[in-house]
């Protein structure tokens, strides 16, 4: 209940009755405000609401049924359409039960029935007390629920925030390593010497690989995935358009809608970009040939498969290698617990690793992929 001293209006046409429900009330501690008719008890109620001072406030009613003008029902109806209106105790002589419950149908907080010598006072007093702490009660709920409504918008507009700053970015990381791809294959189409060209290449695929996540991911609606026959099929046409891109002419791909994860998508782009290149350098020493990468759902691991129709194992040794493709397959293919083998049945070569799938959790935390 408030601090300060309540202040219980009573509408009713006797005055009589007003007097002991005042003197009764007040040694009680309220303040007791009383209107003779339903249009009066109206009007103080607008008038309180309408003050900037508390002290001025009703805090609740006691509404007689029988009055002149408006009855007790007709006033109960115009009180509850009043914006904050206080908790209403309904009162009558009548001892019809349904009158109670029309009253508490139409909001009453309680109702009783009262007598000519004021007995019922006491019962007043119990019955204002309950709505007044029922009126808190819904008071409070309401302030909890206007809470917890106020903190939903700020984590939506935090959320909205959030993502549009991943998306930006996401947008600027991928440009930059989008210009730095580009001047790799400018670099690589004017070198002279093949191994040059061939290193500048292969560092421009692993660039694009990164730039394409990125480029996926301020692109797309979910920021926390990449559907890899997209990105795949993106990073492929990268390659076609490099250095060594009229080698690539019969580069293929069959992938499945899959998502994952963007830090894993990275790893993918990076062993994709290595193999193909490998087979690029290696497979057809005569000129091009079929290159061919198979990303499948098997189960609960994923396969991806590059594979070609060259020379296989028949291949020699390259003295200028240095083996940087292996290491890096190696690492990636350790990022996403994977095992790399070799198709020993393939006439060409085939190397195709198998890895956990691992479904992106809603809500799961986008980090940027990494290069």
């Amino acid at each position: 209940m408030n601090q300060r001293t309540p202040t219980l209006l009573y509408i009713d046409d006797d005055d009589a009755l007003a007097r002991l429900v005042d003197r009764g009330l007040t040694r009680r501690g309220y303040r007791v405000v009383h209107a003779a008719s339903g249009e009066e008890g109206l009007e103080h109620i607008r008038r309180a609401g309408a003050q900037d001072s508390i002290e001025s406030g009703i805090d609740v009613v006691a509404l007689d049924q029988y009055m002149p003008g408006l009855d007790g029902l007709e006033t109960l109806e115009q009180i509850m359409a009043i914006p904050g209106a206080p908790p209403v105790v309904f009162v009558t002589a009548s001892q019809d039960s349904s009158i109670a419950v029309t009253a508490l149908k139409a909001g009453a907080a309680d109702y009783l029935v009262k007598d000519v010598k004021g007995d019922f006072i006491p019962l007043l007093h119990v019955a204002a007390e309950g709505a007044l702490r029922q009126a808190e009660l819904q008071n409070a709920r309401e302030e909890a629920e206007a809470e917890i409504h106020a903190s939903r918008d700020r984590y939506a507009a935090l959320a909205a925030e959030r993502e549009m700053l991943l998306r930006e970015v996401n947008h600027r990381v991928g440009n930059s390593l989008q210009i730095i791809a580009s001047l790799l294959h400018l670099q690589a189409s004017s070198a002279g010497q093949e191994e040059v060209k061939a290193a500048l290449t292969n560092a421009m695929g692993r660039v694009a690989a990164v730039a394409q996540v990125h480029r996926r991911l301020y692109t797309s609606q979910d920021l926390k995935s990449v559907v890899l026959n997209q990105y795949l099929d993106s990073l492929l046409e990268d390659l076609r358009r490099s250095a060594e891109g009229n080698r690539m002419s019969r580069l293929t791909l069959k992938a499945e809608p899959i998502e994952i994860d963007p830090d894993r998508a990275v790893a993918v782009g990076i062993i994709v970009n290595e193999l193909v290149m490998n087979a690029v350098k290696y497979a057809y020493p005569d000129g091009a040939g079929p290159i061919h990468v198979e990303l499948t759902l098997q189960g609960e691991n994923l396969l991806l498969a590059i594979a070609d129709d060259g020379v296989g194992d028949n291949v020699k040794a390259d003295p200028r290698s240095t083996g940087m493709g292996q290491r890096i397959v190696a690492a990636m293919a350790t990022k996403l617990d994977a095992s790399v083998e070799r198709d020993p049945a393939h006439s060409g070569t085939r190397i195709f690793l198998r890895f956990p799938r691992i479904p992106v959790a809603p809500g799961k935390s986008n980090s940027a992929a990494a290069s």
